[in-house]
């Protein structure tokens, strides 16, 4: 699923939440919490939006499961869901800063304390993301330097992420056992 099939499938049920910031909480929540599947999430990004949980129908449903599948895959299939190439830079750092920040509450609201405390990469990963979350482009031109920085970014959260979800295994075991 693209960046703005998301976005129209999560419009198309009154969830006001920008796609980059759901896969973003989707992701991280992946990380943290056993069994997470399309009716939690659904439910907790319609209740942030202020209205009632959807069914879990295609294509919204399929998205943890493909989540998931990608975040545990050998070969690094894990990838953001963002805005494509041909966005201006400036979206697309944005939709990278809002994925960051859906990924922390994603993974706040299930790896405890503990599971984090033991997790010393995963904690260095997560204070990054937070200046992530808070990244903006500047005035000025961002060329190719800026498209280089970007996609250093990018790939330095999805490599992050794939960390969590494999250095998470055990707490998210435990919490579910």
């Amino acid at each position: 699923m693209t960046h703005p099939e998301l976005q129209d499938a999560l419009a198309r049920v009154n969830i006001t939440i920008d796609a980059a910031e759901a896969h973003g909480w989707l992701s991280g929540a992946l990380c943290a919490r056993k069994d997470y599947g399309a009716k939690d999430w659904l439910a907790e990004l319609a209740a942030d939006s202020g209205g009632e949980a959807p069914g879990a129908e295609p294509p919204l449903a399929d998205v943890p499961a493909e989540t998931l599948a990608a975040l545990g895959s050998d070969g690094f299939e894990f990838a953001p869901l963002l805005p494509d190439d041909d966005a201006p830079l400036a979206d697309r750092v944005a939709s990278l800063a809002a994925w960051s920040g859906g990924f922390l509450y994603g993974i706040g609201t299930g790896a405890s304390e503990k599971a984090l405390g033991g997790a010393g990469d995963v904690n260095e990963f997560l204070r990054d993301l937070a200046d992530i979350a808070r990244a903006e482009l500047g005035p000025g031109p961002a060329g190719e330097a800026g498209e280089k920085d970007f996609m250093e970014l990018v790939e330095f959260v999805r490599a992050g992420a794939q960390l969590a979800f494999v250095e998470l295994a055990a707490a998210r075991a435990r919490a579910s056992g």
